[in-house]
């Protein structure tokens, strides 16, 4: 396909998605699961109109991909309940970090004895799999900041961290396949693709998000007029911690959703924000919180954090249309195997909800908000970037077409049946809640 068409399918896709906003809503189903189903027709499953080649484009969806992750990951971040507790997080930390680590050990271990691959391979596999995305989870995300739904806010700050935490296990997949003294690589892989990595971003993350929320009511409190461009400022902060997580060797999608935390926390506590009854931070608004009934004399503070999320919102709709949509144009009927759709059952059914029962053992969190966790683990937009990140850093070319088709299988899949059971199990969940 030209340009032309590109522009012109893109954008009549655009059309009907902002016209029918109110109907799509209103169906069973998400948004994603319409924009997969026009790239299916129009792909080379149905109509052969364009077919996206992920390998031949590994370079241009990588970027597409990255940027559409850190774009969701701050605005995960800032709409966190803060501040950061061990009650209230510990659970979200074990489900990024235990829970995940056991899912990669699972499609590994599945990958190796069922699928044949090399045990690196498998690792890396189980990396691109683990991940649950940040992006196409709308519907079972947090809706706006501060929102403190236990379930919705568990599965965000789970996607929200685990895309950082996957990174050393995609290293470790890729330096396996290539690895020549798997000794020295091994103390190097703990040393600074885990611990420093993972610290490291956490710690720049916090610090710049904290850093621009004193300097943000430093300037409007100086000047009451002064004018500050929220969206540049929440964009910039993006770029400016990625960039310094990259130079530091941390992994950067982990700083980018710890600043985003960090920039609410910090402009709540300089705005004198009160606690709610669960302990939370909350506006000197009573629209923000029903058990407050006391009306401010003056307007609530304009914070980045806030001002800017919408903003962030519309990039992210833009990003899962478009991406969703070269999804389904990847699709072709070779790709819908055995091995594809088994990897993806024994994702869902098995490695999922064994990792999420054990990495939440021993925690105050009740059986059936497990069951409801483990069910949803939405894969997307994080799983294939991390793909692109391996073809583009050392994957060996035999291995390539099988790991896009499990994962692009997977993703799919998990866009339709994720998708159709959210708003049914989600509606009778908050009946019975």
């Amino acid at each position: 396909m030209t340009p032309t068409y590109w522009f012109l399918m893109i954008g009549c896709l655009m059309l009907a998605r902002g016209l029918a906003a109110t109907t799509i809503s209103r169906l069973p189903v998400t948004s994603a699961i319409v924009y997969l189903a026009f790239g299916i027709i129009l792909g080379p499953m149905v109509l052969g109109i364009f077919h996206f080649r992920a390998v031949d484009q590994s370079h241009m969806l990588e970027i597409l991909t990255e940027i559409a992750v850190l774009i969701s990951l701050f605005s995960a971040g800032v709409k966190m309940p803060v501040p950061i507790t061990s009650a209230r997080w510990g659970p979200s930390f074990r489900l990024a970090w235990v829970s995940m680590s056991i899912t990669v050990a699972l499609v590994a271990a599945f990958a190796y004895y069922v699928l044949g691959l090399p045990i690196g391979a498998g690792i890396l596999l189980g990396a691109i799999l683990a991940p649950t995305d940040p992006v196409l989870a709308t519907d079972v995300q947090v809706r706006h900041a501060g929102d403190a739904d236990s379930l919705r806010f568990t599965l965000t700050s789970e996607a929200g961290m685990n895309d950082g935490s996957a990174f050393p296990f995609v290293m470790l997949g890729l330096g396996l396949l290539g690895a020549a003294e798997l000794a020295e690589f091994a103390w190097r892989w703990a040393l600074v693709d885990v611990i420093w990595a993972t610290l490291g971003a956490v710690a720049i993350g916090l610090g710049a998000g904290a850093l621009l929320g004193k300097l943000g009511w430093a300037l409007r409190n100086k000047e009451p007029r002064h004018d500050v461009l929220d969206d540049l400022v929440g964009l910039g902060l993006i770029a400016v911690v990625y960039g310094v997580s990259l130079l530091a060797y941390a992994w950067g999608f982990l700083a980018v959703f710890f600043a985003g935390v960090a920039l609410r926390q910090t402009e709540l506590l300089l705005t004198g924000a009160h606690k709610n009854r669960q302990g939370l931070l909350v506006p000197d608004d009573p629209k923000a919180d029903p058990a407050n009934d006391e009306v401010p004399d003056q307007p609530v503070p304009l914070t980045v954090s806030a001002e800017s999320l919408v903003f962030k919102e519309h990039l992210e709709r833009l990003s899962e249309l478009t991406l969703v949509l070269l999804l389904g144009g990847m699709l072709t009927l070779q790709d819908w195997n055995w091995r594809t759709c088994g990897t993806a059952l024994f994702l869902f059914f098995v490695a999922r909800p064994v990792s999420v029962m054990l990495g939440l053992a021993g925690t105050s969190t009740s059986l059936k908000l497990r069951l409801i966790i483990g069910w949803f683990g939405v894969r997307g937009i994080g799983s294939v970037y991390y793909l692109m990140y391996a073809v583009n850093n050392g994957l060996p070319s035999t291995l390539t077409g099988e790991l896009t088709q499990i994962t692009v299988i997977v993703v799919a899949l998990s866009i339709l049946v994720h998708g159709i059971s959210v708003k049914p199990m989600m509606d009778k969940y908050w009946r019975r809640k």
